[in-house]
C-alpha cells in the first residue's frame, strides 16, 4: 500500500460517522448492508450518509452495488488488511507481544504462588 493510499484511508476514517459506518460494514461481512440500515443504526439522514460513503469509496475502503432500489455497501477487506499491514509492517522488532491489539493480547503468564 502506498503512503498516499494510507493517508487517504486514515483521513476517511478520521470522522465519527464514517468510522461508525465502516465498523458496521466490517461487522456485516462481505455481503454488506443497505445504506438505509446503516442510516437507521447511526441515526443519520440518508443524504449525509451518502456524502460519507463517497469519501470511504474514494479511499478504497468500501464497495457499493445496487440491489433493486437499495444501495448495498460492503467493506473492502483487502484494503483494510493492507492498511493494517502497512501500520504494523515494522512492528515487533523488540521482544514481547507489542503488536497484538490491546483487547486481544496474549494473556500474561500466571505467576507461581509461593506458600
Amino acid at each position: 500500500m502506498e503512503k498516499s493510499d494510507v493517508i487517504d484511508a486514515l483521513s476517511a476514517l478520521a470522522q465519527e460517522s464514517r468510522l461508525g459506518a465502516y465498523r458496521l460494514l466490517v461487522q456485516a461481512g462481505p455481503e454488506g448492508i443497505s445504506a438505509g440500515e446503516i442510516a437507521a443504526a447511526l441515526g443519520l439522514p440518508p443524504n449525509t450518509l451518502s456524502f460519507h460513503f463517497d469519501r470511504l469509496r474514494q479511499a478504497g475502503l468500501v464497495t457499493v452495488r445496487r440491489n433493486g432500489r437499495s444501495m448495498i455497501y460492503a467493506a473492502r477487506y483487502d484494503t483494510m488488511k493492507a492498511l493494517i499491514g502497512f501500520l504494523t509492517d515494522n512492528c515487533c522488532g523488540r521482544p514481547g507481544n507489542a503488536c497484538a491489539p490491546a483487547n486481544r493480547r496474549a494473556p500474561e503468564p500466571e505467576k507461581e504462588m509461593t506458600p
